[in-house]
């Protein structure tokens, strides 16, 4: 057998994504493609299937976490694969060479976890003197995105424990010594090398500032290290912020900062030099290297054992927390990162982690914290001006449940409130003459279903906008958070609502204006399908230009749709009925399908509003328009 960490896919490029269930349990054995665990981000929830089967050794998540593409979610055991590696934490004594004795000392270590160092130790599950038996936990490891439980290799008794609270764990590091019952696993002593090997000698090289997206001139806002700093590859060395994102420059080697030729107020762009760095590089050696031999473990003391254990090279995965040296605050960059985006100092913040490190809750919480103290003290939050609204003991009128709302109706209704707070918004109506376009649409209903096409109205509404955006393009518009600037939008995506059972969803359609009737219907009902199931991605519900939110069957006569901040514009379609229209000589039943248009008016006048639902509705009323 063989024990491979499974890391999270591509989620759309979402970070820091909510673990809102954990499908399976250690010992589980599970199938390609079984759900794993679900995750929620603002946007929607994602279902994550295990890319391979196998038997479930440790889950390196838990509910509550976050997580991004790449982060170890599990450890399976994949069946039918040979067993090479040495034995750690995370595999069973059985699977390892016997030796001769019956009763023999494991000294167990720290097994692969994705490649982080230094991981902090924050509970240590056992006692010298216990019984414990393989799989229990025996150690609790927690790194800025993932806590791990360590389990036992093999049944035993605890002799002796080399790793305390508070310390800090990698791949390899001596945890207890176990005294097992029949046969022990062998250990491998480390690879010797040939007396001719060559000294490792250290060579100084510049750090320059790598691609940044073309941004030219950024501030320097924070450098998280000083001169005679030991770090490594990847650690922050300085903090960029341009006037959209921050961005943490990663250290290129490790290494020791030998010079620093930037400082806190400064500009820098692509190929700046930032400072140098003194990196060891070590020579090839001039003899083949011996080759590991394998070695008893009985009577082996706990606290040499970590030199002993051979680790095999694996790429990281875990992001090491880095501690900024010009501050007495112990948190990571991505801590320290959203307290900068939140204006919170973090002196301020009390740390509830291993020895008082700041978490993403903490910062989430003080600021909870400070909102409610100034609403209580002044009656008004967040400079708006508006009073806060009165709590209300309901159970005294009645029998009440408090239900918990799910995140994703939670966002929206953060988002309706600040879209309402924000934008002037103005809704116009009009009435659309489908009779032909719905004769057509029947028409063609048996054709599009041998292609596999469920032809509805929307399609035809969908197309009709991309349209009028195109007619209109002034309605293809977002405000610039300047206030001083309109975004004229070059391309034409559509969004539509869709209702679901975790909330409203709303996936975007791209380049509508480049697509056809049935491959608008194909792709309406994929997205639609993928928004009920919980497997929508955040790049699938971004970048749209226009919204279409339909009652359809429900019924009205008409609503008044929430503009979003993104946008200039949205389309509330209502139930369709036949109604009596003057043709000039006599009344004559058409199909009127009711329309409200709003709009932003920062961005849109009435005129051009009144214009764009004329034309909408014309289309709407005669097909062949959509060929013009």
């Amino acid at each position: 057998m063989a024990i491979e960490t499974i890391n999270v896919p591509d989620i759309g490029g979402a970070e820091g994504v909510d673990v809102i269930e954990i499908s399976i349990a250690v010992g589980d054995t599970i199938t390609v493609d079984q759900e794993v665990m679900v995750l929620e981000s603002d946007k929607a929830s994602m279902d994550i299937p295990s890319p391979k089967g196998g038997v479930v050794k440790t889950i390196l998540v838990k509910e509550g976490d976050k997580v991004s593409e790449g982060t170890p979610m599990l450890e399976l055991d994949i069946e039918g694969a040979a067993e090479t590696a040495p034995v750690t934490a995370s595999e069973p004594a059985s699977s390892a060479p016997a030796t001769a004795s019956s009763s023999a000392e494991l000294a167990v270590v720290i097994p692969d976890i994705g490649g982080a160092e230094d991981v902090d130790v924050i509970e240590i599950c056992v006692a010298v003197g216990d019984t414990i038996s393989e799989g229990d936990s025996i150690a609790v490891l927690e790194s800025d995105k993932a806590s791990m439980d360590i389990p036992s290799p093999a049944d035993g008794k605890v002799v002796s424990i080399s790793l305390k609270e508070g310390e800090k764990a990698s791949e390899g590091t001596a945890v207890l010594v176990l005294a097992t019952q029949g046969d022990a696993p062998e250990v491998p002593a480390p690879a010797a090398q040939a007396s001719s090997a060559v000294t490792p000698t250290p060579s100084v090289r510049e750090i320059p500032v790598p691609d940044i997206g073309g941004a030219e001139g950024v501030d320097v806002i924070e450098v998280c290290v000083a001169v005679g700093d030991t770090v490594a590859e990847g650690d922050s060395l300085v903090v960029l912020e341009s006037d959209k994102a921050s961005m943490e420059i990663p250290a290129p080697a490790s290494g020791k900062v030998t010079a620093l030729t930037i400082k806190v107020g400064d500009k820098a762009s692509q190929g700046d030099v930032i400072g140098q760095m003194e990196v060891v590089a070590a020579a090839e050696p001039t003899a083949t290297k011996a080759a590991s031999v394998p070695q008893a473990t009985s009577n082996v003391p706990a606290a040499s054992n970590a030199s002993q254990v051979a680790t095999p090279a694996v790429s990281s995965v875990i992001g090491t927390e880095v501690v900024v040296s010009s501050s007495d605050v112990y948190a990571g960059p991505a801590v320290r990162k959203l307290a900068r985006q939140l204006g919170v100092d973090l002196t301020e913040v009390k740390g509830t982690g291993t020895r008082n490190r700041v978490s993403f809750e903490d910062v989430h919480g003080f600021v909870h914290s400070v909102m409610k103290a100034r609403a209580a003290d002044g009656g008004i939050t967040s400079g708006s001006g508006i009073p806060p609204v009165p709590e209300v003991d309901y159970a005294k009128f009645g029998e009440i449940e408090l239900v918990k709302m799910s995140k994703i109706k939670q966002l929206t209704a953060e988002a309706m409130t600040r879209n309402w707070l924000n934008i002037p918004r103005v809704t116009q109506f009009d009435d659309a003459d489908i009779t032909d376009v719905e004769a057509f649409r029947k028409g063609m209903k048996a054709e599009a279903e041998k292609s596999g096409v469920k032809l509805t109205p929307m399609p035809f509404i969908i197309k009709a906008a991309a349209t009028a955006l195109q007619m209109h393009p002034s309605f293809n518009v977002a405000m610039h958070n300047d206030g001083e600037h309109i975004i004229q939008k070059k391309f034409i995506h559509i969004a539509v609502a869709v209702d679901t059972p975790r909330g409203l969803m709303v996936p975007v359609i791209q380049n509508v204006d480049q697509k056809g009737i049935y491959q608008i219907a194909k792709e309406l009902i994929e997205l639609a399908g993928k928004a009920r199931d919980g497997k929508l991605k955040p790049a699938e519900m971004q970048g749209g230009c226009f919204t279409i939110s339909s009652l359809g069957p429900i019924g009205g006569t008409g609503f008044t749709p929430m503009v979003s901040t993104t946008e200039a514009g949205i389309l509330g379609v209502s139930k369709a009925s036949m109604q009596p229209v003057w043709d000039g000589s006599a009344f004559q039943p058409r199909m009127m399908l009711p329309l409200s248009l709003s709009y932003d008016h920062r961005a849109v006048n009435g005129s051009d509003a009144g214009k764009f639902l004329t034309y909408l509705s014309t289309v709407m009323g005669d097909v062949r328009r959509l060929l013009l």
